[in-house]
């Protein structure tokens, strides 16, 4: 069970090739909805549900955000297939980036299955919506509860949080959670830390990619990035959130350190 921001189902990585019959044990559902029908689920994806109520009553209508999403369980951020796809994606031959790096991805497990529970929208989560994702999950009789959301650090009291309240349930129902250790970096700044969760930090890879910078006063910049093109001339740097492609918003755009004018 993967628990936030939804999948894209087309994905190779959510191939059921291989797999047998969906689990006798599983009750769950796949909820149908904006751009997401009974045929996005197979084998690998058995099932799907979404979650907004407890957001609207928060937050006011998703529409009011002026956001792309979608009603159902599909992804409309990449976050929940980047972490459906990391925990469980079946295995994809000949993946690279622009070229680069070329492999063979796969999840950590590659046939287990995967139900999908969305309960966060635009970053955001409502403590209801997750707590009703969570008792479906445990309800539908999944075996493992992966969260890749949490509160801002520090860890607040067990008994006011919802993700180790929800967890406390699960686990005394046999369900083991795991969930993200945060993305703060700093000591001190782990959250997701109750002693019933399965608490996960990042991991390594086994190659670097990197991609140098040479300015214009021979100093060499030594970076980790993917540029598949060759430049032989210099170009000056300017700000991410200055140089967004036609129809991409700055806000996006700000997300790399730099680029080419």
């Amino acid at each position: 069970m993967i628990l936030r921001l939804g999948v894209w189902p087309e994905s190779k990585s959510f191939n059921d090739y291989g797999l047998g019959p969906v689990p006798m044990k599983f009750k769950g559902v796949c909820s149908t909805g904006e751009n997401f029908t009974l045929s996005n689920c197979n084998r690998k994806i058995i099932g799907a549900r979404f979650y907004y109520q407890g957001f609207v009553a928060e937050s006011g209508p998703l529409e009011s955000f002026n956001e792309t999403f979608f009603l159902s369980a599909r992804d409309s951020d990449g976050h929940g297939t980047h972490t459906a796809s990391t925990i469980a994606g079946s295995e994809v031959p000949n993946i690279s980036v622009f070229g680069i790096g070329k492999g063979t991805v796969r999840g950590g497990a590659t046939r287990a299955r995967l139900a999908i529970y969305k309960a966060c929208w635009f970053g955001f989560c409502s403590d209801a919506d997750i707590l009703s994702a969570m008792d479906d999950a445990v309800s539908d009789g999944v075996d493992v509860i992966s969260m890749s959301l949490g509160p801002g650090p520090p860890q607040s009291v067990y008994f006011r949080d919802a993700n180790s309240i929800g967890s406390f349930h699960a686990f005394q129902k046999g369900v083991v959670v795991s969930a993200s250790a945060g993305n703060s970096f700093l000591p001190g700044t782990v959250t997701n830390a109750a002693p019933w969760i399965l608490t996960v930090a990042a991991s390594t890879m086994d190659r670097e990619i990197q991609s140098n910078i040479y300015l214009g006063n021979s100093q060499l910049i030594r970076g980790f990035s993917i540029n598949p093109f060759q430049m032989n001339n210099y170009y000056g740097l300017v700000v991410g959130s200055a140089a967004a492609a036609a129809g991409v918003p700055s806000a996006n755009a700000r997300y790399f350190p730099c680029s080419r004018s």
